[in-house]
């Protein structure tokens, strides 16, 4: 597997990927592909760095990582669903770790995404302290 690095020409099928991903996380909100298209050329116009996973010149996944904290921040993760199950993922990951030249990053998981959650435990990753984000929608009663 290797880790190539994404430009600008890279945009519209990191937002293809980014709409999985956000599928997969359940994420609620309508979102387009022109719309990713756009979010991703302001990540990597920004302080973000993206890559794509390769097998065999095949794209299995990709990474968006904040190249400016301290540690870096991955904020996005994805392996194709059909390239799930069958060590990608893990592989991806030490392959991005090596690339970045770093052995500490953060990420955030969605409660609601067990099967994420599970593979990131299953990395070593642990809860960085007690805080936990959360949103409230709707009205509070009052009476």
């Amino acid at each position: 597997m290797i880790v190539k690095p994404c430009t600008t020409a890279d945009c519209a099928e990191l937002a293809r990927l980014n709409k999985q991903l956000l599928e997969d996380e359940g994420n609620e909100k309508p979102v387009t592909i022109e719309g990713l298209y756009l979010r991703m050329e302001d990540f990597l116009a920004g302080e973000y760095q993206a890559v794509f996973f390769e097998q065999e010149k095949e794209v299995v996944g990709y990474a968006l990582v904040r190249m400016t904290s301290s540690p870096l921040y991955l904020r996005q993760f994805f392996i194709c669903r059909a390239h799930r199950r069958q060590g990608y993922g893990r592989e991806a990951f030490g392959r991005l770790l090596e690339y970045l030249d770093t052995d500490e990053v953060d990420i955030e998981v969605l409660m609601a995404n067990a099967v994420g959650l599970a593979f990131w435990q299953s990395l070593g990753f642990y809860q960085n302290g007690g805080v936990i984000s959360m949103r409230y929608r709707g009205r509070v009663n009052m009476s």
